[in-house]
């Protein structure tokens, strides 16, 4: 189990990635950047304090980081109308406001695109399964 102090320390280091100052928030008694920077440097490489600082950043990791799903789902949203955007427009008078809008035809057909290409829909290329010989018969006149 981590000190108060430790915990403090991984926290604040969670902020900017700054040990120096984290150790220096964690322990405000020392006053030189030498010191902290050494102390922040050992802390960093307890096993605790290690295993609490990468949890904490795989947890901020999953909750920042859209997954496959959640991107599939913008895209049918948008690709439906359902989504909405703010964008500046014009009111009269030379004034401008912001108003929310669905997507336009483009950005929809661009989601249908995304979309198809996903599952596959619009494939360039033939795919070919062939079973038994394959005979190539060289029956071109030869013209010399």
């Amino acid at each position: 189990m981590m000190t108060e102090k430790q915990k403090k320390f991984a926290d604040e280091y969670l902020i900017d990635l700054n040990a120096t100052r984290a150790y220096k928030a964690a322990y405000p008694n020392v006053k030189k950047d030498e010191a902290a920077s050494v102390n922040g440097s050992k802390l960093l490489r307890n096993t605790k304090v290690k295993t609490y600082i990468d949890e904490q950043l795989a947890a901020l990791h999953d909750k920042r980081i859209a997954k496959a799903e959640d991107v599939m789902i913008y895209l049918s949203d948008v690709m439906k109308g359902k989504s909405k955007s703010s964008v500046l427009a014009m009111c009269g008078d030379g004034c401008q406001e912001v108003i929310e809008k669905p997507p336009d035809e483009r950005e929809r057909l661009k989601a249908a695109e995304l979309l198809g290409r996903r599952y596959g829909m619009f494939t360039e290329k033939v795919e070919l399964n062939q079973t038994g010989k394959v005979v190539i018969v060289d029956d071109i006149p030869d013209d010399s």
